[in-house]
């Protein structure tokens, strides 16, 4: 039986009938010494090639600055028509350098690359499936409540002292009434609302389709980075190779310390807050400890949005509630500042308070949410390229 099993062991390590290796795009070497060819000779024969036409001639500039003109607007037309793709593409680009470190520090385990990149993405999806898992019913079930107790509070306001004195000055009821007719018998507006369910479909089936895309980018990322990263190299002129890849390797180690660690506070930042909600009795504890969780990520400015809004929910139980809440979670947001996020993200990045507001605003107005995230890293690349290039040729001169 052994002998068997070695028999076919060697049967399987030895290549397919009419198999072939698998093309690899491989990189020129470093330098290579050209041996004199017959075309060299037959041109030494011939004579020397004249000089290069000048790059002041007005031919050569009419022809190169017409060419530059059309390759911008072929850029710019190839970057209108595919910003969804792009979108997806720097997504990708920044999950996978947030999953390097991970790699990498397995890498130093002795386990190889592929295996820690299959270990990776595989503990990421598995934390996120089971965080949505246990999620979603949680959603609907405080969702289906808020619908069923949706009509008795709109009662419960419209018998208010208070609706009633406005109902008596201004005929809200009646102005109300009117309205709902006219949307009911415009078809219009019935048409409006089936497209708009239509349109909340195909929203949410491009956000799957999305999400798989940037996945699998993510996971082709992540195998090649080594690879993108030597080829980024060799682009630089040879002298200046070993500057660019040290502010290289600055910048994208950089970036990925940054997402694990502002992942790692995002959910700290959340399970206390989850903590706080259900000790109080805030209603819709998890969808809000959620939702923390999503502001957290944004930051500087998604904590406090997080606290104002969950702030305000809890009113719904009281304002004794409310400001135990606003008190407890402010308080955490102090202590989270000056203890956790400098000990978590000693190895990330440093920018000043000033430039990160900034950087976060302008990004988020630029890309949204994903445009949030990847601002302070922005930042801090364009700041380590400022010091280490600009201002120093500038001392220099």
């Amino acid at each position: 039986m052994a002998g068997v099993l070695i028999a076919l062991a060697r049967r399987l390590r030895q290549p397919l009938p009419g198999a072939q290796p698998r093309l690899r795009f491989e990189m020129p070497p470093e330098h290579e010494e050209e041996a004199p060819t017959p075309e060299a000779e037959d041109s030494a024969r011939f004579g020397d090639p004249g000089p290069r036409m000048s790059s002041k001639h007005p031919l050569y500039v009419g022809f190169m600055g017409t060419v530059g003109v059309g390759v911008a607007l072929l850029v710019y037309w190839i970057g209108s028509n595919t910003t969804q793709l792009l979108l997806w593409i720097v997504a990708a680009l920044f999950i996978a350098l947030g999953l390097d470190p991970v790699v990498r520090w397995l890498e130093g385990k002795k386990v190889p690359r592929a295996a820690g990149i299959v270990v990776a993405v595989s503990a990421l999806t598995l934390a996120v499936g089971s965080f949505f898992a246990t999620l979603i019913p949680t959603i609907v079930q405080q969702v289906t409540q808020i619908v069923q107790e949706a009509p008795r509070w709109i009662q419960d306001f419209i018998d208010s002292d208070f609706f009633r004195s406005v109902d008596n000055q201004f005929g809200v009821r009646e102005r109300i009434t009117l309205e709902l007719e006219k949307f009911v018998n415009n078809p219009e507006a019935m048409g409006g609302i089936f497209g708009g369910v239509v349109g909340f479909g195909s929203t949410v089936a491009n956000g799957l389709f999305g999400a798989l895309i940037v996945l699998v980018l993510s996971l082709y990322f992540l195998a090649a980075l080594p690879a993108m990263k030597k080829w980024g190299y060799r682009l630089a002129p040879r002298s200046r190779r070993a500057r660019v890849e040290a502010l290289s390797e600055e910048i994208t180690g950089s970036v990925g310390n940054y997402v694990i660690g502002q992942a790692v506070v995002a959910l700290l930042n959340a399970t206390f807050a989850f903590i706080v909600m259900s000790i109080l009795g805030v209603p819709f504890a998890v969808l809000l400890a959620f939702v923390v969780a999503l502001l957290a990520f944004i930051p500087l400015v998604g904590g406090m949005i997080a606290g104002v809004l969950v702030t305000l929910i809890a009113l719904t139980a009281g304002w004794q509630t409310a400001v135990v809440y606003a008190i407890c979670y402010f308080a955490y947001l102090q202590f989270e500042a000056y203890f956790i996020s400098p000990r978590i993200m000693q190895k990330a990045v440093a920018v000043p308070g000033a430039v990160a507001v900034i950087s976060v605003i302008a990004g988020g107005s630029i890309l949204g949410v994903l445009g949030a995230l990847i601002a302070i890293p922005t930042a801090a690349a364009i700041m380590l390229l400022v010091k280490e290039i600009f201002i120093v040729r500038q001392d220099n001169h």
